[in-house]
């Protein structure tokens, strides 16, 4: 892989990275906003622990999803190339 292929392959890295912050605290503002109309505007414990519980169950399901989507499309790739 030449320098400029590892430059360019590494600022994708990045701007991809840099925007799923972007989504992700949006969603994180979005669903604070959720938990205050129904917990209420003062932050309680219970809340928060509610929250960081949901948000948490909601990551891994993703995460998951996401690793049996890639390894899929992967082995789809392994299947085409060998059929060539």
């Amino acid at each position: 892989m030449s320098f400029k292929t590892e430059v360019i392959d590494k600022i994708a890295a990045l701007v991809t990275a840099a925007f799923g912050l972007v989504a992700a605290l949006a969603w994180n503002g979005a669903i604070q906003e959720l938990f205050a109309l129904i917990f209420g505007e003062q932050s309680t414990l219970v809340a928060m622990l509610v929250y960081a519980i949901v948000v948490t169950i909601i990551a891994v399901i993703v995460v998951i999803l996401i690793g049996r989507a890639a390894a899929k499309a992967k082995r789809e790739d392994e299947l085409a190339a060998a059929k060539r």
